[in-house]
């Protein structure tokens, strides 16, 4: 059994970015983003299973950042709980 790409996995989960018609043009970045934005546990570990929890807790800490408009994406209590996550387990 050979695992999806996380193209094909947020193919199935369109309602983790009910915005988008084109799921190919995605980056990582987006996906991982809103996967943890609006997935579920089990959405995560596939995510995490698919890139590695190394990538995503990388993806994660450089994303959740604010930017120089002081914006990022990522819920506060999602940001907050998965600062602690990947500071445990990545």
């Amino acid at each position: 059994m050979s695992i999806m790409t996380m193209h094909e996995f947020i193919k199935e989960r369109p309602y983790l970015i009910w915005w988008v018609k084109n799921y190919d043009k995605l980056s990582a970045e987006s996906i991982v983003e809103a996967t943890l934005n609006y997935g579920d546990w089990d959405d995560v570990q596939i995510l995490i299973k698919i890139l590695g929890i190394k990538k995503v807790a990388r993806i994660f800490r450089e994303k959740s950042k604010p930017s120089k408009m002081g914006r990022q994406n990522y819920f506060p209590e999602v940001k907050n709980y998965f600062s602690l996550y990947f500071n445990k387990y990545a």
